[in-house]
């Protein structure tokens, strides 16, 4: 054998000690999504903090069914006060004076008007009174040709009330469909915390109400209390003290099949 040794290339040929880092074999990087913080990096750390604001629950809807009276609120303004009175006409007397009024009043659909725009009321109205009645943008004039049903009607109300009404409004609501809106009988001519007496002839309606938010709450009804009556055949709610300052209400639309519904609202006007 040749006495010469074996020549080795490249840096193998380096003793170990003092090879350069640059020859070392890197390791290749950790994918990203194992890093600790990558979902959480040190300049935006999610921190939970209590919220200020109080959290609020819609109060449960109130549903009244049953004969009685029932003080739905109480402020300094006064007691908002409901009678009601589901069986106050028989059944047999409400059907013939509902074909009665269905047939002989004389019903109109009026033009109402909302931000400026005029629109047909989604229902028929008829008025009754020595004085004229106004209310968004519709203005009743006087009628005094009360039927004998309606004097009939008025008389009764007056003897179990004790109460004196001057007028009528009548809403006949064709189907379903028909409706008001939210809004307060509260204008001038009715004074404050008038007594309005509501009868009902034909299909049951839901009739509801929710409470005016306080100043505060810049009109926010979300959180604000409702109740709901079934109005049916033959039924008298009657609204007294301080529901018209305290209270909104309205008959919703339903899409379901529902009957016609005459609406009776007894009440006192006074002149301008």
């Amino acid at each position: 054998m040749s006495g010469k040794r074996s020549r080795v290339q490249g840096g193998w040929a380096l003793p170990k000690n003092i090879r350069s880092d640059r020859d070392k074999p890197k390791a290749s990087a950790a994918p990203v999504w194992l890093g600790k913080n990558v979902d959480q990096p040190k300049e935006h750390k999610f921190v939970f903090e209590q919220s200020e604001e109080e959290l609020k629950e819609k109060p449960p809807e109130r549903i009244i069914t049953k004969a009685g009276v029932y003080d739905i609120s109480t402020e300094q303004s006064g007691v908002s006060r409901l009678r009601f009175f589901p069986n106050f006409i028989e059944s047999k007397d409400a059907d013939w004076m509902f074909e009665q009024l269905y047939h002989e009043l004389p019903w109109r659909q009026r033009s109402d008007v909302r931000n400026g725009e005029t629109f047909l009321q989604p229902r028929l109205t008829v008025w009754y009174g020595e004085y004229p009645y106004s209310y968004s943008g519709v203005t009743h004039q006087s009628n005094k040709e009360w039927s004998p049903l309606l004097t009939m009607l008025k008389d009764r109300l007056e003897e179990v009330t004790g109460h004196q009404f001057n007028s009528m409004l009548a809403n006949m609501y064709r189907d379903g469909h028909d409706s008001v809106d939210w809004h307060c009988d509260n204008e001038r001519a009715l004074r404050k915390h008038p007594t309005i007496a509501s009868l009902t002839f034909g299909d049951v309606r839901n009739f509801e109400l929710r409470k005016i938010p306080p100043p505060e709450s810049a009109g926010d009804y979300r959180f604000m209390e409702h109740v709901k009556i079934p109005l049916c055949h033959g039924s008298l709610l009657i609204m007294g003290g301080a529901t018209q300052e305290q209270w909104q209400h309205r008959i919703p639309k339903e899409y379901h099949d529902r009957g016609a519904r005459i609406n009776l609202t007894f009440r006192v006007i006074y002149p301008d």
